[in-house]
């Protein structure tokens, strides 16, 4: 069985449409749409409906971490605009949606990433692409779990949810071969970004179903270039599958 694994798609339509080639499956981890690109400000929907140059303000101010500051700066940018800004951000959203889905090889397993919006997904879904979240897949034998979204943050991305809440869903997924999720375990290591120079949030509730449970594998994303890669915990293999939109290739899972 060959499996390929991809999360931090953020709009590579092109890569995505191939990721799936020589595998049985694809697995995605979850963050589909681009909203900011901190590599090209340019890129995203900030820059299409703002410019480039107001993102360029924008992202100095959150890698700065000026949150306060951030959000009144794009409040102001946000109140410029005719009508609701919601409605802005969702045509924009769903159009990037479309495309990706469309794209998207089948069979493919899903999970949500903290700046999709799960709601949105279900008018794209084509027949072979299951989403799951706090649920299960066998896969030729191997059991997967998948645990979607991302814990809160000062960044107040679309899709964050309480510990108690990701805990449950953690919980939920039980004794597996493979844990998917979109955010690693809280390991400092697999946490920092050596770019954006700061850690990201990681599962204290993932950590402790890696020590109870000692699953074969932990899949992730989100860390888009992070300190360590991988790290083994017991006999589980904790591997972050690589930021897709950089590097359009997948990881390759096989038994």
């Amino acid at each position: 069985m060959r499996v390929h694994v991809v999360s931090d798609v953020h709009g590579r339509v092109d890569a995505l449409a191939a990721a799936g080639d020589g595998a049985d499956a694809l697995v995605c981890l979850g963050d589909l749409i681009l909203f900011i690109d901190y590599d090209d400000h340019a890129q995203g929907i900030f820059a299409d409906l703002f410019g480039e140059r107001h993102a360029d303000t924008f992202i100095s101010l959150r890698t700065q971490k000026r949150f306060d500051e951030a959000r009144e700066f794009s409040g102001r940018l946000w109140a410029s605009l005719e009508g609701e800004p919601r409605a802005h951000i969702e045509a924009a959203v769903r159009r990037q949606y479309k495309a990706l889905f469309g794209a998207m090889p089948t069979p493919a397993y899903l999970t949500y990433g903290n700046v999709d919006i799960p709601r949105m997904w279900a008018e794209n879904l084509r027949e072979g692409h299951h989403v799951l979240d706090g649920q299960t897949a066998d896969l030729d034998g191997w059991r997967f779990g998948f645990v979607g979204g991302g814990l809160r943050t000062p960044y107040r991305t679309p899709h964050e949810i309480d510990d108690e809440a990701y805990a449950a869903k953690v919980a939920a997924v039980g004794e597996v071969d493979v844990l998917c999720c979109h955010i690693p375990p809280a390991v400092p290591e697999l946490l920092y970004d050596t770019v954006a120079r700061r850690f990201e949030r990681g599962s204290e509730a993932v950590l402790d179903a890696i020590r109870d449970t000692q699953p074969r594998y932990v899949l992730f994303g989100h860390v888009h270039q992070p300190l360590v890669r991988r790290t083994r915990i017991g006999r589980t293999e904790c591997v972050n599958v690589g930021h897709f939109r950089a590097r359009g290739v997948p990881y390759v899972l096989e038994w």
